[in-house]
């Protein structure tokens, strides 16, 4: 019973943070017709609050202290301001899938009745609906966010790379002026070796997969019928019913690309659409790592006193590794908070074993610039 009511009011505060949320998005925003469509969600969500407090007070719960998170309202309003409402919103969707999971949980309690049940659907119904609202909008961004893997990569690799070879080199050495020229080649080296490397890469692939559907298109020509016994096969191990399977085998038979993109997605799980392009994966890659790479080595190239440099190094180069996990987590609809801790214990912590690495060789070699 305490979890089920836990449970609630976790819903309820929700569902006052995301009102505010909304609401202060649609003042912000200069298009009347976003700005209309966030208003309709904020009164959307204000309906989902009202059934919350009646749900708790039905059950004698004191709901004085639930107020909104004013944090996370001043983090959304700030991500707005800087990123525009696609990307804004597409953060807001893991705040939403969140919501679905909770709901999910509660619907199982025996201690609901069916009213209840079918409001709490209602409003599950509604945290679905959101998605596509804004689905416009999130599309201008559809571009960045299939590289999004590139340059994460790419920039993660850069930071993290020149991190620790600074940080190591500052523990060896007592010149930045050393640290920044060490720091500089690795990360020039890195731009261009992960840039060219994933051009090859992406390339490679992409080559390959080309090949396997123009054979595929091919034999589709002349032995279609081989691939609709594959469909029907594939259909009916899904779960569809054999009747259903040789419907939808008999109808994409009638479409030699239809029939192409079934098979190649059902045996090699790929599809035309997601090949990709070898030349911009390359640039996001090597240009992120360029990135990733300058920002620790600035207070080394600005020629700063060690004592300066090396935590101030650290601190940049924290903000950009909680920067690139935030840009994981909205890619991927993870949670923020995780995955930004993940990436400043990878990368600080790897700066940190390095820097006791070269400070034990400066010692025990007796290595020195000072």
């Amino acid at each position: 019973m305490d979890t089920f009511i836990e449970y609630a009011k976790k819903a309820l505060r929700d569902e006052i943070t995301a009102t505010s949320i909304y609401k202060q998005l649609a003042m912000l925003h200069k298009d009347e017709n976003i700005g209309n469509r966030l208003a309709r969600i904020a009164e959307m969500e204000e309906r989902h609050v009202n059934f919350w407090r009646g749900f708790l007070q039905k059950r004698g719960c004191d709901i004085s202290s639930i107020k909104p998170n004013r944090v996370k309202i001043l983090v959304y309003i700030m991500l707005f301001r800087i990123l525009g409402v696609g990307l804004t919103l597409r953060l807001l969707e893991v705040d939403e899938q969140e919501a679905v999971e909770l709901y999910a949980k509660i619907l199982e309690n025996e201690e609901l009745d069916s009213s209840e049940k079918e409001e709490i659907k209602r409003i599950l119904e509604d945290e679905l609906v959101h998605e596509q609202e804004f689905a416009e909008e999130e599309s201008k961004f559809e571009d960045f966010l299939a590289h999004i893997r590139e340059a994460v990569l790419g920039m993660n690799d850069g930071l993290v790379e020149v991190l620790s070879v600074v940080s190591g080199l500052a523990g060896a050495y007592g010149s930045s002026f050393h640290v920044a020229l060490g720091g500089l080649i690795v990360g020039i080296a890195g731009a261009l070796s992960m840039g060219i490397g994933s051009l090859a890469s992406a390339r490679a692939q992409k080559q390959v997969r080309e090949g396997v559907l123009r054979r595929i298109r091919n034999a589709s020509l002349y032995v279609a019928h081989l691939f609709r016994e594959r469909i029907v096969k594939y259909m009916v191990e899904k779960g569809f019913s054999i009747q259903l399977a040789q419907a939808i085998a008999d109808e994409s038979s009638k479409n030699h690309n239809l029939l192409s993109e079934i098979i190649a997605e059902e045996e090699y799980g790929f599809r035309e659409e997601t090949l990709g392009d070898p030349l911009k994966s390359g640039l996001y890659t090597g240009v992120f790592y360029a990135i990733g790479a300058f920002i620790p080595l600035l207070p080394y190239l600005l020629n700063l006193p060690l004592h300066y440099a090396i935590p101030l190094s650290l601190a940049l180069a924290g903000v950009a590794l909680g920067i690139t996990g935030f840009l994981i987590a909205i890619s991927a609809n993870l949670d923020v908070k995780g995955k930004v801790i993940e990436m400043l214990f990878a990368g600080l912590g790897s700066a940190g074993i390095t820097f006791l690495i070269g400070k034990l060789a400066s010692i025990v070699l007796g290595v020195s610039f000072i």
